[in-house]
């Protein structure tokens, strides 16, 4: 599961598991199916809402 790792500096960083990697690439292989341009793939993609869980302490 996603972590979020605050920074001194006020940036947050998403630690990702392998899982997480893999669900990524997974969803992103699922939506891309049949986009072959460049300009048709970003404008899926930007039509998509993808999540990463943020882990829970």
């Amino acid at each position: 599961m996603a972590k979020i790792l605050e920074n001194s500096k006020g940036r947050r960083m998403i630690r990702l598991t392998t899982d997480d990697v893999i669900s990524i690439v997974r969803e992103y292989q699922n939506i891309v199916s049949g986009y072959y341009n460049y300009k048709d793939l970003r404008k899926k993609l930007d039509e998509v809402e993808l999540y990463l869980p943020e882990e829970v302490l």
